[in-house]
């Protein structure tokens, strides 16, 4: 199995900038799909961005032009590059990787964009 474990949020004004990270451990596959989902309270859990093996990324609209998801392989490490952020990406974060049958999350970390 795969662990996950975010770090980096926190309270931000609005127009700021966060940076989040998920450190994976475990049996990490060569081919597999990592990404970032996030819940508002009340709030299904929605798909923010996510980034293949390859390097293909893609995101949601709604964050497209502002976040960006990036990877180290090496440091088995996930991030989350969030600028001009907005009261509406107010969530808990978490990260996700899939391999085959592998589908593992983390336990999330909570972001807060207000003034």
């Amino acid at each position: 199995q795969v662990q996950l474990v975010e770090s980096g949020g926190g309270l931000v004004q609005p127009g700021g900038s966060l940076r989040l990270s998920c450190a994976a451990s475990g049996t990490i596959f060569s081919i597999n799909t990592m990404g970032w989902y996030r819940q508002a309270p009340g709030k299904e859990r929605e798909w923010v961005a996510g980034i293949t093996s390859l390097d293909i990324t893609k995101y949601a609209d709604s964050v497209k032009g502002r976040f960006t998801i990036s990877r180290d392989n090496a440091k088995k490490t996930l991030y989350l590059q969030m600028n001009s952020l907005k009261p509406e990406d107010t969530a808990v974060y978490y990260c996700r990787y899939s391999s085959g049958p592998v589908d593992s999350w983390g336990q999330g970390t909570q972001v807060t964009v207000s003034s």
